[in-house]
């Protein structure tokens, strides 16, 4: 059996994009060779590892059993050849996935110092939500993850980051807003403006707030802090959102804080990493920036 790593770079691609397409595009390969080269693979291997669904192609079973050794051994094969290029301390690229908090607010100055002292790194950053964050790192589209909610996948390893506060806010002119201070029961009639199932932020409310409350009135559903921040800043309802996305909005006294200590909304950030996952020398770095930053 002779497998290559042209075959391992194209598998790896098509599994990340499936399709063949996108895949020769991305290694800059024509569409014939990189068909070729997945067919030739399948064919030493003696297995299909795609399920072939119209024109996509999904990974079977056995193929993500084999992809994060693909991955795993592209990975290694790039760094031997930076090693013996006499570029060992190169970053390379990375993909960075972060929940929509950290994405918005704390990523960019990290990534902008990051780059400033290797320039010459590839960083992509995707922001989402916290469970489509841990659902790319499962199926390895992403180098490296950071979350503000929970993770409870048992193939990602979690790491303590930074803490983070949530705060309740509304327009300054809400009736909530001009009395002060407030009890538990003066949210009884709120209505509640908040992030959508699934974001850190509302399992953060979901986990302090249900229960304590007899009937939580949900007004609105949004997936993002600033439309929710618009919202709530025009007079309706009360939002959440950490208190580092509302720094703008609080300085042009458009949204104020309602002190709520009844209520536990601290939270910790993570940063995420599949267990499987190859940590080449720019991923550990770019680790180790985040941590001591």
């Amino acid at each position: 059996m002779r497998i290559t790593l042209k075959q391992l770079a194209v598998f790896v691609a098509v599994a990340r994009h499936g399709t063949v397409t996108r895949a020769a595009q991305e290694l800059n390969l024509t569409q014939s060779a990189a068909s070729m080269a997945l067919s030739d693979f399948e064919g030493q291997l003696d297995c299909l590892l795609f399920d072939r669904i119209g024109k996509r192609l999904q990974l079977n079973d056995l193929g993500r059993k084999l992809l994060p050794q693909a991955i795993n051994t592209v990975a290694h094969a790039t760094e031997l050849e930076e090693l013996a290029r006499g570029h060992g301390d190169k970053v390379g690229s990375l993909k960075i996935g972060a929940s929509l908090t950290i994405g918005n607010y704390s990523m960019p100055p990290l990534i902008a110092t990051f780059m400033r002292q290797h320039p010459q790194c590839q960083l992509s950053l995707e922001i989402a939500n916290t469970s489509h964050i841990i659902a790319a790192l499962e199926h390895f589209e992403l180098d490296v993850g950071f979350i503000e909610g929970f993770c409870h996948a048992p193939n990602l390893e979690v790491i303590p980051w930074q803490q983070d506060e949530l705060v309740v806010f509304s327009a300054p002119s809400h009736p909530l807003a001009l009395k002060m201070p407030l009890t538990e029961t003066d949210f009884a009639d709120a209505e509640w403006i908040l992030r959508e199932s699934g974001s850190g932020t509302r399992e953060i409310f979901d986990n302090a707030v249900i229960g304590r409350l007899p009937h939580l009135k949900v007004l609105l559903e949004l997936g993002h802090t600033e439309a929710i921040q618009r919202v709530v800043a025009s007079g309706l309802g009360v939002g959440c959102a950490s208190r580092l996305s509302l720094s703008e909005a609080l300085a042009s006294n458009t949204l104020t804080i309602l002190p709520t200590p009844f209520w536990n909304l601290s939270r910790q950030f993570f940063i995420l990493i599949h267990r499987q996952k190859y940590r080449t020398y720019g991923l550990e770095r770019f680790i180790e920036h985040c941590v001591a930053t």
